[in-house]
């Protein structure tokens, strides 16, 4: 009986530390694509950063550059740029540029 308290406590460890986790997760992205907008700062899962100019019903359409525009996927986004991040790696880059100057 023990043994089979053990593997049914392993089962639910399984579940809480694997599982779940990666259910929120995809729970996560689903909603991001799902709110896409207009203006959104986004990421693609190949490393695309873009504007969103155009949202249609399974297609994004992305402004990588002054009138270049990628037709994507909108399954293929992975995340918003958020303006935190795009401070700071301005500033880290800022950082660079300083110390090779200085050397």
């Amino acid at each position: 009986m023990e043994q089979f308290l053990i593997i049914i406590l392993m089962f639910g460890a399984l579940y809480y530390l694997l599982l779940r986790p990666q259910q929120k997760r995809e729970k996560a992205r689903r909603e991001l694509v799902r709110s896409l907008e207009v203006g959104d700062e986004v990421v693609t899962n190949a490393g695309i950063h873009g504007v969103v100019a155009e949202v249609e019903d399974a297609v994004v359409w992305l402004e990588v550059a002054p009138d270049v525009e990628l037709k994507m996927s909108r399954d293929s986004v992975a995340g918003r740029v958020s303006e935190a991040a795009s401070a700071d790696a301005d500033e880290s880059d800022g950082a660079d540029e300083d110390s090779e100057d200085g050397g």
